[in-house]
């Protein structure tokens, strides 16, 4: 029995970077498993997703790392402003966060964290084939199949890996389910420099135009970027597929989407420009690559799983979820009071794996009934936000009222 517990972490998002990051702050060994290959300075430099950490989550998480005098720099690409517009780019609303939730683009937070864990902690491009609990006396030990990379035996297992967990198979059969959207993802970079008037629209933040149960997101980012994100409304899971645009350049679905009126057809010329020129500018920038294009899937809220000795999930492992704002910050949530769950049983058992496992296995337990029920308020949240989203054709003034009212509560 080796001299102290054993302890994986499968994937190396936010919330297994968290997790490690909070381990190690406090000498606690761990692995980390992580399905890609390590990221070059050159790629982590690159537009991505940008993602606003809450005071009560997100933030508080980076503070208790010790990251928060790090972190701030690292924001400001994306200014805390979100402007709703209709189909025709009408402005109806602004929303300002006042830097209560700042933004940091999903590269610059993976170079934080992995600044703070150790290189030999971490196991890049393993895939997990799966994981099977192990019949030994004590029932407690997991093997991990990374298939030509070996098989490794832990005594705590940490389910971090995303939608389609296999760490989640031992714990439930629940699946995701098809929430009935989609996402297509295209970049602009240099858009201030290149087209002054679009970026003039997007405005400094973040800019959504609603219409016809579609949504058009752009974020602002690294290398005066505006990343478009299009999140549309389809009852067909293989949309990318069924309209011939699968492992197809951007530039071949411009057409199909911007003249199709169960798609965005009905939009104004503005915002039709802004898609067109992000298409095109998408294919220029990643000669021979596919468009982005992912069927968006959710667990059903509230879902639990009977609790294993050694086992557990965080992240969207645990509680996939539609994006909303709260993803990230639920899943740094988690890490943060696993990792007190923890920390508590490593220092309580003195190191001693038997004792490790007895002292935790009860705090486990709390922590993922604790887990669920945040998970389901949070779920219900993003319910109500999405629905007025998506749950009119004209759906832009129900949010910009939705924003308003938000203010004047803020201010009364």
């Amino acid at each position: 029995m080796p001299s102290h517990p054993r302890i994986a972490i499968v994937g190396g998002g936010p919330a297994g970077l968290t997790m490690g990051v909070l381990l190690y702050k406090h000498g606690i060994p761990f692995t980390i498993f992580e399905l890609r290959e390590q990221p070059t300075e050159e790629e982590l430099a690159k537009p991505s997703g940008m993602l606003d950490l809450h005071a009560e989550s997100g933030l508080a998480v980076i503070k208790e790392c010790g990251l928060y005098d790090h972190f701030i720099p690292l924001t400001g690409e994306c200014a805390e402003v979100f402007i709703v517009a209709d189909r025709n780019g009408n402005i109806l609303a602004t929303d300002t966060a006042d830097g209560a939730r700042p933004e940091i683009s999903r590269h610059n937070l993976t170079k934080l964290l992995l600044d703070n864990i150790p290189a030999e902690s971490i196991k890049w491009h393993h895939r997990l084939l799966s994981a099977t609990k192990l019949a030994t006396p004590s029932d407690t030990e997991t093997e991990l199949d990374f298939g030509t990379h070996g098989k490794y035996t832990f005594d705590l297992v940490i389910g971090a890996d995303g939608a389609w967990s296999k760490v989640r198979k031992l714990l439930t059969n629940t699946m995701p389910q098809y929430s009935g959207t989609l996402n297509i993802t295209i970049t602009i970079k240099d858009i201030t420099k290149k087209y002054p008037h679009l970026a003039n629209i997007l405005g400094p933040g973040s800019f959504s135009s609603l219409g016809n149960r579609h949504v058009i997101i752009s974020q602002r980012g690294p290398i005066d970027s505006s990343r478009v994100y299009l999140w549309l409304t389809h009852p067909d899971e293989n949309f990318a597929t069924s309209y011939d645009l699968a492992g197809k350049p951007a530039t071949n679905a411009k057409d199909k989407l911007l003249s199709d009126d169960t798609l965005l057809g009905t939009f104004g010329n503005t915002i039709k420009e802004l898609v067109a020129t992000a298409c095109d500018e998408e294919t220029i920038d990643n000669p021979g690559a596919s468009l982005d294009i992912r069927a968006l899937y959710k667990l059903p809220h509230g879902s639990s799983w009977e609790h294993k000795t050694g086992v557990t999930l965080v992240g969207d492992a645990a509680h996939l979820m539609l994006p909303s704002g709260e993803g990230v910050n639920l899943a740094m949530n988690d890490s943060l009071l696993l990792a007190h769950t923890i920390i508590k049983a490593y220092e309580t058992s003195g190191n001693d794996t038997d004792s490790f496992q007895s002292t935790l296995d009860p705090l486990l337990k709390e922590f993922e009934t604790a887990l669920v029920e945040r998970a389901k308020q949070a779920g219900d949240e993003t319910d109500t936000l999405l629905e007025k989203m998506f749950g009119s054709d004209d759906a832009a003034h129900d949010l910009a009222r939705l924003f308003q009212s938000a203010v004047q509560q803020q201010q009364g």
